[in-house]
């Protein structure tokens, strides 16, 4: 029997998620619903957690990677870290998605997945030379890979129908609290700490967030009978490889189109992002501290931003930050391509800063509109599959930007590359300006956009 035959349930369930949303009470007495509103602050608390110590742990791993692998191999290797990064990402993130939907088990696979992941930091103790820590680190991004998508569900239920921008904010917010708490202490820790002693630190704080989610409730449906292995194999397959009259979960709204978009918008930012760090140093002529003061602006603000853009979500709609966010994305490009045109030194440094603030407003946009925009339009049985393409498409642009950009910059110069780059951030916009079809509008929001 096909699994898909037992949705009925998880229809029914949505159907009644959606009436009393997580908070609302759901006309329970009132002593239960003021116990609710507690256990709300301990889920965000534990969600809050979770997120920061698993995003810390992974820029703390890539960051001090690319300082032990830069010391020994060449500047191609040095970008091979972030590459081996996004494509365990591209690659596995939808398979825990469709996991966690299969089984309705997705607090388990976020325990799974992250209990491996922290496992996967220690070889890096015992492993020297360069190849063998970025193998790695990609076997760390496969594991690491099954907190996001499943976890940005359970996010998403959590706010429920007209909370979902706020409560996607909120968690991007923690993430980009658990990003600039990993940028600033890294300096600190390469230069206090042997490279075994840092990675047990980075295997700590990934136990954290694994310790954190699974204390997290689950208020997603689940499927109305426990699958068998076979039926899990099967099913999972099948999702992810759909056949051609099984695709319409993702022509809905034009939400297609968004993951191409994606792709072309990571290209641009990731292809930028992986050249930063010496193009600060050796061109836009910082010192190693002002240049990690500087990369720290981005993470920094999307700590503020997340938060603001997450309310504006659920007002102004998820198809306008998409848009916006994904035209500033190009427009960064080209503020980081002009920080050399000035002579003096503080102007360059105050360009420079002005295009990670630019940055991180466009991520902090384009990220809780796409969210929020993925969680309107997925059917309940899919969603962290959905969400786990989303990881799939930004791998997709993680995996070919850095590359491109490095050739480019080598044949002629960063400058060109960045500004040339933009180009593919800006198609990006103009794609979802086009294609994308506004999910926020009510229970009748969700229509076939590319039929």
């Amino acid at each position: 029997m096909r699994l898909r035959h037992s949705y009925s349930t998880l229809r029914a369930n949505e159907r009644e998620r959606r009436q009393f949303p997580p908070g609302s009470g759901g006309g329970l007495p009132a002593r239960e619903q003021a116990s609710g509103v507690t256990t709300d602050r301990r889920q965000r608390l534990l969600i809050g957690v979770g997120a920061a110590t698993r995003f810390a742990s992974g820029i703390l791993m890539g960051t001090a990677l690319a300082v032990y692998v830069g010391r020994q191999g060449s500047a191609f290797a040095v970008s091979m870290v972030l590459t081996a990064y996004f494509l365990g990402m591209m690659v596995f993130s939808p398979v825990w998605g469709a996991l966690a939907d299969v089984t309705g088990r997705r607090r388990a696979v976020m325990v799974v997945s992250g209990a491996l992941a922290t496992l996967a930091v220690l070889p890096l103790t015992v492993t020297e030379g360069v190849w063998g820590p970025i193998g790695t680190r990609g076997l760390y991004a496969v594991f690491a890979s099954g907190f996001a998508p499943v976890m940005l569900t359970i996010v998403s239920v959590h706010g429920g129908e007209t909370g979902r921008g706020k409560s996607v904010g909120f968690f991007n917010s923690t993430r980009a609290v658990g990003f600039a708490g990993g940028q600033l202490t890294v300096g600190a820790l390469l230069g206090l700490l042997a490279p075994q002693e840092l990675y047990l630190v980075i295997a700590g704080v990934s136990l954290v967030s694994t310790l954190a989610v699974a204390f997290v409730a689950d208020p997603t449906p689940n499927p109305d009978r426990e699958p068998s292995l076979s039926e899990i194999r099967t099913e999972v397959k099948e999702r992810l490889f759909p056949a051609a009259g099984e695709r319409d979960h993702l022509t809905t709204n034009g939400l297609g189109w968004l993951y191409v978009a994606l792709a072309l918008r990571n290209m641009t930012v990731l292809g930028v992002m992986s050249l930063m760090a010496p193009y600060l140093v050796e061109h836009v002529g910082v010192s190693e501290f002002v240049m990690g003061a500087l990369l720290a602006i981005n993470p920094a603000g999307q700590a503020v931003f997340m938060v603001l853009f997450g309310r504006l979500a659920d007002s102004v709609g998820r198809k306008p930050l998409v848009t916006v966010g994904m035209a500033g994305s190009g427009l960064y490009a080209v503020v980081a391509g002009l920080a050399t045109a000035p002579d003096a030194l503080l102007a360059r440094m105050a360009i420079a800063g002005i295009g990670f603030v630019i940055i991180a407003a466009a991520f902090s946009a384009m990220t809780t509109g796409a969210i929020a925009f993925i969680g309107d339009v997925a059917p309940a049985e899919r969603e962290s599959e959905l969400m786990g393409l989303r990881s799939t498409a930004k791998g997709v642009g993680g995996v070919l930007g850095p590359p491109i950009f490095g050739a480019v910059a080598t044949v002629a110069s960063y400058e060109t590359a960045f500004l040339g780059g933009s180009v593919l951030a800006f198609a990006a916009a103009g794609l979802v300006g086009i294609r994308l079809v506004e999910s926020n509008s009510g229970p009748s929001r969700a229509t076939a956009a590319d039929d």
